[in-house]
């Protein structure tokens, strides 16, 4: 009975992956095997010079930078992102987070993490939408490192326009003084920022100056996804 009642719900609301669509199978959750095993892994986590930080280089110095997953257009990791961002799929966040930082925690550069910092929406942003996606990776990847989740130590003062098709300079220009240090002081300690995406970096760059403030030193820096190779 319980069987043809679940059959009968899966048919009215059926359960599709998060990364392609497709129907999933009753033991599957969030996102289908296939596309488990098709996850564009980077395996930056270890590699120094990897290159997600060559993109600081001549600009800022981070502790180390790494990214979980290659991000490509109309590929699984944009729809899933899509879909965290903007259908309401706030569980995709969590769940890829973890993964991440289960992964981070293997990593001899990431293991010793005191405390996971997202990058912060601005609060009329935040209203909207109802939720900070990378809030959400960032309550993951700190599930998955066994550490804190520290909203309180980075805010944001201005309420920037989207980032999306500007260039690198504009980028920069647009969030340069958008993001404002907590006065607490946390000298020696080792905190990961986290965002969704890395494109050029301008926002972490903005982000991790204003975060060193708090820690006194050059910060980490992790996101889901990142769209260069």
């Amino acid at each position: 009975m319980l069987a043809h009642a679940t059959a009968f719900i899966d048919l009215l609301f059926p359960r599709l992956c998060q990364a392609c669509s497709c129907h999933l199978l009753r033991h599957e959750q969030l996102i289908c095997q296939r596309c488990q095993y098709r996850l564009p892994r980077t395996a930056f986590h270890d590699m120094a010079g990897n290159p997600v930080e060559r993109l600081f280089y001549g600009r800022y110095q981070p502790a180390a930078v790494t990214s979980f997953l290659y991000f490509t257009k109309a590929g699984i990791v944009q729809q899933a992102l899509h879909n965290l961002k903007y259908n309401g799929a706030k569980e995709v966040g969590l769940y890829l987070g973890t993964r991440f930082g289960e992964e981070l925690k293997a990593s001899e550069r990431f293991a010793t993490i005191d405390a996971v910092v997202p990058v912060p929406l601005h609060w009329k942003k935040q209203r909207l939408r109802g939720y900070n996606q990378s809030d959400l990776i960032a309550q993951g990847i700190a599930q998955g490192l066994g550490t804190s989740l520290r909203r309180d130590l980075l805010r944001r003062g201005l309420d920037t326009t989207t980032q999306t098709k500007k260039g690198r300079l504009e980028r920069w220009e647009n969030v340069a003084e958008a993001f404002l240090p907590s006065d607490q002081r946390l000298p020696g300690r080792k905190l990961l920022l986290v965002d969704d995406v890395l494109t050029t970096g301008a926002t972490l760059e903005a982000c991790a100056r204003a975060l060193e403030k708090v820690c006194g030193q050059p910060v980490y820096m992790a996101t889901l996804a990142c769209a260069v190779r």
